[in-house]
């Protein structure tokens, strides 16, 4: 029986202590949208114009080269029936060749620009941690969801999305891409 009285009081203790323990702080939630911040504020909207313009660039590069390689292609259709069968084996190799080359020209290109683009994006997102630290101590809050996550919400005033594109375009005015970056090396298949 004492044993009993013994146990209830050590629950009893227990209980009492585990509501104090167990209290989590209540959330305090600011939301940013992180594309807008990518693409309202300068740095963004700079990366972004230089992406576009490499991007156009290389387009450009590739499309000349490709109409080459298309009337190479129709030139060596009308020669086929007439070459003589090593010689005709030696032209559709070459041909084949350069056209794999430009599909690898390509492909390079894009994981370069994307490089690039991950890169900017990493610095930009360096230099916003910091920011988006003060500004949640200056709000109070403990929690930063990304807008893309916010199913439903009935007031505004917890975005600092606009703080932050204002502080980042301070301190981050603009940004020059770096397009010799190395693209991460593709897994083997």
């Amino acid at each position: 029986m004492t044993r009993t009285l013994l146990a209830l009081a050590f629950a009893g203790l227990a209980i009492s202590l585990t509501p104090a323990l167990a209290d989590p702080p209540q959330p305090k939630i600011v939301v940013i949208d992180r594309a807008a911040i990518m693409q309202f504020s300068k740095a963004g909207q700079d990366i972004a114009r230089q992406i576009q313009g490499a991007a156009n660039q290389a387009k450009a590069d590739l499309s000349a080269q490709g109409r080459a390689i298309q009337a190479e292609g129709r030139t060596l259709q009308q020669q086929v029936a007439i070459l003589a069968p090593d010689v005709k084996a030696k032209r559709v190799e070459a041909f084949q060749a350069k056209e794999q080359s430009l599909q690898g020209a390509a492909q390079r290109k894009d994981e370069q620009l994307k490089a690039a683009f991950a890169q900017a994006r990493q610095t930009m997102e360096q230099t916003l941690g910091p920011i988006l630290q003060q500004l949640v101590k200056e709000r109070g809050a403990n929690m930063v969801l990304d807008k893309q996550a916010v199913v439903f919400a009935t007031v505004t005033g917890f975005d600092i999305t606009a703080d932050a594109i204002k502080r980042l375009d301070q301190k981050l005015p603009s940004y020059k891409v770096n397009f010799n970056v190395a693209p991460p090396p593709q897994p083997k298949k």
